[in-house]
């Protein structure tokens, strides 16, 4: 079934995992389909449908906008104007202030929810505030090759989470692919309190992990090339930080990140370990030649995900479950 007669039926015969198995293959096999800028009517949708994000009222974002400048508004600022910068279709679709008031919706967001659980004025929001049911469950993923399975973190982190330099970038795709700001923070927001909520406390406990786990992947897939890299002391928290935070939104172009995240949405986020071993991969023999392997690794190539996606997948037929496992978990 084609992808948009997917969304306009829904899963076949009521049956969620069923329609969500298809709809990941769909993404898999044939992408969502784009033009050149990169735009597409249904990959807003698509994302959302995977992050299990229900539709945000209007007039809950526009309360948090009108709360104006949140305590992380000088942060925002400075990061708002960097993102994307270098890219023309970014900046002719997506204003900084688009950016500075999603941002900052987030941080208020962030900061009420830490402040009712510490002083227990009220419980967490809930799903209702949403527009969902209370006792919507969460839908679950299955992993790709061990049967293995994680569900959206069901605790609610945001006491732990504040702005972190960074999350201007991770913010950037949902509001070039989305249309309209609330869309852009419902999906963000969900991004990183359910799917990647370690990637953004204070600690960035979750990226330290996930630097940890790409040497950890490399040298299981490609020895020769994690020997060599280790040889000249690069190890991924030096070269792959902004990568592992950003979910590779860090290297251009945004045409190709898109289509990275769909894939990203559709298995996991945290594929992204993966696929920043494959851009290590694809690239082996300049490092391999390279007696300073530290000049290639400062800039990655500019993304071309129907490379990266394929060996990504393979990869993670090849690395130990427990590994794949760690993979997994690492980021909540």
């Amino acid at each position: 079934m084609s992808l948009d007669m997917l969304l306009l039926k829904g899963p076949p015969s009521g049956h969620i995992e069923g329609g969500l198995n298809e709809l990941r293959y769909t993404i898999l096999i044939d992408g969502i389909p784009q033009n050149s800028e990169g735009m597409s009517e249904l990959r807003m949708y698509v994302w959302l449908i995977f992050l299990n994000a229900p539709p945000l009222r209007t007039d809950v974002y526009l309360d948090l906008v009108r709360q104006g400048a949140s305590p992380a508004h000088t942060k925002i600022l400075n990061d708002a104007f960097r993102t994307f910068q270098g890219d023309p279709l970014f900046r002719r679709r997506v204003t900084q202030n688009s950016i500075t008031r999603v941002l900052n919706a987030v941080a208020w967001r962030l900061n009420d929810a830490h402040e009712a659980r510490v002083n227990g004025w009220q419980s967490p929001p809930t799903l209702s505030e949403f527009g969902g049911s209370p006792d919507t469950t969460m839908m679950s993923r299955h992993s790709l090759t061990t049967g293995a399975r994680t569900d959206a973190s069901t605790t609610n982190d945001a006491e732990q989470i504040g702005y972190v330099q960074g999350m201007n970038v991770l913010a950037g795709p949902f509001l070039y692919a989305a249309r309209s700001e609330v869309e852009a923070f419902t999906g963000f927001e969900r991004l990183i309190t359910q799917e990647c909520p370690g990637y953004v406390r204070g600690s960035m406990e979750g990226v330290h992990k996930g630097l940890d786990l790409v040497d950890r992947v490399l040298k299981e897939v490609d020895p020769k090339l994690f020997d060599h890299l280790m040889h000249h002391h690069m190890y991924a928290k030096i070269y792959a930080f902004a990568s592992v935070l950003t979910m590779s939104a860090c290297t251009p172009p945004l045409t190709e990140v898109l289509r990275l995240w769909d894939f990203l949405f559709a298995y996991g986020p945290h594929m992204n370990i993966l696929c920043i071993v494959v851009q290590l991969v694809l690239i082996r023999d300049q490092i391999l030649t390279s007696s300073s392997p530290n000049q290639l690794l400062r800039n990655l190539p500019g993304l071309d995900a129907r490379k990266i996606i394929p060996m990504a997948m393979t990869f993670a037929g090849k690395i130990p479950e427990d590994l794949y496992e760690e993979i997994l978990n690492h980021a909540k």
